[in-house]
């Protein structure tokens, strides 16, 4: 452990520093307050012994900067019988004990000073610990937002789930009907899907349910939600919009699926990928969150087996 022997008085210093050196420290040594506080500047001491009257700057005022810059830092006083209450200013001030000279011997040297070695290794393991407790706690806490994460995303799509939307769905209800404000949902399947399952393999269709899934992020507005209500049925919820303005955004999502180049898509009955819609709005086509997806969910199956690839509301 790095130690720092200050005091003006060179046999004194040397003394205390023979002592500290046998007992294993890496001793250096100042003359002055000045001097060792620009060594502890230049070099951090896990432990410093001053005295606590100098020439120029005092042992206190050494003591007070050097906890300034290092808090952790053990500072041992030096001081006479005659200035005792001085050393209790000191421990005030944040000294980790005293030394009384003339030392009874020197053996009090080596105690007071393993002692306050101990201290710092003490506290440096602390705050060794304190810092391993905050990034695990910051790892538990990243790791517990990727699992509320996971619990309300689909893994395939990483839209949200089904279960999230009817949540959402039930809120964004009770906000309209205190607002007095229509919101709307989108439900959307996707054309003949089993056909292209089928014919060209489930990894296939995984990876059109995601490309699929990115299009409906790409083309929504940040307060609308995309879902994965099962399968290959997705659905949209728009808050504070109206059954007009919802058929419009409906319809240009379908347009954009049909007019996407999916892989093998020409080989499908309606020669291309395609999405059936229905929509439904709060509050004229139901004012309950099951009552409004009954209606859309009606409107997708009109659309299902009037032709596919259109939207009704």
């Amino acid at each position: 452990m790095n130690l720092l022997v200050v005091d003006d008085e060179e046999t004194l210093r040397s003394v205390v520093s023979q002592v500290l050196s046998a007992d294993g420290f890496e001793v250096a040594e100042a003359a002055s307050a000045e001097e060792a506080l620009e060594a502890f500047r230049a070099g951090a001491h896990q432990l410093v012994i001053t005295d606590i009257r100098m020439q120029g700057m005092s042992g206190i005022e050494l003591l007070t900067q050097i906890k300034e810059q290092s808090p952790d830092t053990q500072v041992v006083i030096m001081t006479s019988h005659a200035s005792l209450d001085s050393a209790i200013t000191a421990l005030r001030a944040g000294a980790y004990d005293y030394l009384v000279k003339p030392f009874e011997s020197l053996d009090l040297i080596s105690a007071v000073a393993g002692r306050a070695a101990e201290k710092a290794r003490l506290v440096s393991q602390n705050r060794e610990l304190l810092v391993e407790l905050k990034r695990t706690n910051e790892e538990l806490q990243e790791a517990n937002l990727i699992l509320k994460e996971m619990a309300l995303k689909d893994g395939l799509t990483t839209l949200y789930n089904h279960r999230y939307f009817q949540e959402s769905l039930a809120h964004e209800i009770a906000r309209s009907k205190r607002g007095q404000k229509p919101c709307s949902v989108v439900f959307m399947d996707v054309d003949n899907f089993k056909v292209y399952n089928d014919t060209h393999g489930h990894p296939e269709g995984d990876r059109l349910l995601k490309t699929l899934a990115h299009m409906l992020k790409s083309n929504l507005r940040s307060s609308d939600l995309a879902a994965r209500y099962g399968g290959e049925e997705f659905v949209l919820l728009l808050p504070e919009t109206r059954k007009d303005a919802a058929l419009k955004i409906a319809e240009e999502l379908r347009r954009v699926v049909e007019g996407y180049d999916f892989p093998g898509g020409e080989k499908q009955p309606l020669g291309r990928v395609s999405i059936s819609i229905g929509v439904g709005c709060f509050p004229e086509d139901g004012c309950e969150p099951a009552e409004l997806m009954a209606y859309a969910d009606s409107r997708l199956y009109a659309a299902k087996h009037g032709g596919k690839n259109v939207v009704f509301g």
